[in-house]
């Protein structure tokens, strides 16, 4: 498990244009696409509303667009970079930003928590943003936002509501843990290199009551139930159908004909407690 490191803070923001003479190369491996308009990095920080003192933690700084905005903050900021050799020019770039040189994926999210208030920034690789943000989202404690810029794609999924064609586990899942908003779509050509598609910032902000005690149940349950989304509850839940299952649709006034797209997430945890009660 990666700790989280204490920071500094008052450092400069001094300029946002890229410094050439600290280029480094995109690696589509780690899927980068990093940021090159100042437009657009100050609105991507200034979105995240940030008040004096509050601690953020930025994911994937890559050549620091947005970290140069963020040093200039008054209170404690950290970065969490996978690219080793971004690790090192970060910290010698930005000496009052506290670096973590770890992959997303495997952070212990969390060591958050003793953070309290913390916000969390990032323009997140295409390829492994929904894997990132269903752990944070769920693992996360002690948030106050948290603002990523995503494929829109997968902001349009991360946003959506019960009954829309985006809709499915990984709305359901996030939908459990916080309340999600689409706050604007990012253009191509603000990126080197330039995407094909469009991307887009989301917002999260936590829910009074996030779904830490039913995940388990509600992972396995929104994975079950959208792998064969198209069809209908009872045919899917087949083999898992019983008297309780039986009594959660008569409560919730749910006809078994309906298909997992039209099921909220507070009425997805339900149905996780009832298909995997705890022991």
């Amino acid at each position: 498990m990666t700790a989280v490191p204490n920071a500094g803070s008052n450092g400069s923001a001094g300029c946002l244009a890229v410094d050439r003479s600290s280029f480094f190369a995109p690696k589509r491996s780690l899927g980068q696409n990093f940021l090159s308009d100042p437009n657009i990095c100050r609105r991507i920080v200034a979105s995240l509303e940030l008040a004096p003192g509050d601690p953020v933690l930025e994911i994937g700084p890559g050549r620091g667009a947005l970290t140069r905005i963020l040093a200039g903050h008054d209170g404690p900021v950290m970065a969490l970079e996978k690219d080793s050799e971004l690790v090192s020019w970060i910290k010698s770039e930005f000496p009052s930003v506290g670096v973590v040189h770890a992959d997303g994926l495997d952070f212990c999210w969390e060591g958050t928590r003793r953070l309290p208030g913390l916000s969390l920034i990032g323009n997140l690789p295409y390829n492994v943003a929904s894997p990132m943000i269903w752990e944070m989202v769920s693992r996360c404690r002690s948030f106050r936002s948290m603002l990523f810029m995503v494929q829109k794609e997968v902001a349009l999924r991360l946003t959506a509501s019960e009954g829309s064609r985006t809709y499915g586990a990984l709305s359901a899942w996030v939908g459990n843990f916080v309340r999600g908003e689409y706050v604007f779509t990012v253009p191509p050509h603000v990126f080197r290199p330039q995407p094909k598609v469009d991307s887009a910032i989301v917002r999260f902000l936590p829910r009074p009551d996030p779904a830490w005690d039913d995940a388990a149940a509600l992972s396995w349950t929104v994975k079950i139930l959208f792998q064969q989304r198209r069809k209908q509850l009872g045919t899917i839940l087949k083999a898992h159908w019983s008297g309780a299952v039986e009594a959660w649709c008569a409560d919730l006034g749910v006809d078994r004909r309906i298909r997992p797209e039209e099921l909220s997430p507070d009425a997805l945890r339900s149905l996780a407690r009832v298909l995997v009660p705890s022991k």
